[in-house]
């Protein structure tokens, strides 16, 4: 991908992201309907719907770029694995603090050792060595091909971190394929209308979200594209100096 291709499209994300960024805020804080027992406090729920999202999502592109590397050792497979990591690594961060937030009214604490939230540390711990791996290795094509076998496998903590509330008694609500859990600080609607626009907003901030990973890792490739190009320069003009 050239890097004049890379300004285009970095460009247009950019513009998307924060014209759906204005769009996703005025819904959050104007167009949803105020949850019943938690009040205002509940809209950063929206936050950490989108932002837990767009890390799993993050971490699945790590994994594609990964295999893709041991397919295709190429320089661009290595930066969108590493670069999704980092943006994952920011997403998760993102996660567990307004999770904390939003648990604190909700079930009164800022945090308990459950298998949701000790499953998600376990997952930023692991994400987080995977630095530590890089910098551990100078050898570009030998640190490329430990990353990748690395990003691969590490890709079970978010299975499992998935998976944790549906096998283990949490109390963490499930979202996904359960209609209502009692008792676990879901929101309270009448329904009707005002599900919708629950429904609605949680959506539009979720597309926000991932317009926002979309914009970094493009920003992160055209940044990689640029640092190795200027390396390349020097290499070229240390040899003519050399040479001369």
């Amino acid at each position: 991908m050239s890097l004049s291709k890379l300004d285009r499209t970095t460009k247009i994300l950019n513009w998307a992201t924060i014209i759906m960024f204005l769009v996703a805020l005025y819904m959050i804080f104007f167009f949803a309907p105020t949850e019943r027992t938690m009040g205002h406090v509940q809209r950063i729920f929206y936050f950490h719907v989108g932002s837990a999202w767009v890390a799993a999502v993050a971490y699945f592109m790590a994994l594609v770029g990964g295999i893709m590397y041991l397919r295709r050792p190429t320089r661009t497979w290595d930066t969108i694995s590493m670069a999704s990591v980092e943006i994952g690594l920011a997403f998760t961060t993102m996660t567990i603090v307004s999770g904390s937030v939003w648990g604190r009214p909700a079930w009164n604490t800022w945090w308990i050792w459950s298998p949701r939230l000790t499953s998600i540390t376990v997952m930023w711990l692991v994400y987080v060595a995977y630095f530590m791996l890089r910098g551990a290795i100078d050898d570009p094509e030998k640190r490329g091909r430990f990353s990748a076998v690395y990003v691969i496998a590490g890709f079970v903590t978010v299975l499992i971190t998935y998976l944790s509330i549906r096998f283990l008694r949490d109390i963490h609500p499930v979202l996904i394929g359960q209609a209502s859990v009692e008792a676990e600080g879901l929101q309270e609607f009448a329904g009707g209308l005002e599900s919708a626009q629950m429904g609605i907003t949680v959506t539009v901030a979720t597309i926000t979200f991932t317009l926002l990973y979309l914009a970094w890792l493009f920003n992160r490739l055209r940044l990689q594209r640029m640092v190795d190009d200027a390396n390349e320069l020097k290499l070229r003009v240390m040899a003519h100096l050399q040479g001369s």
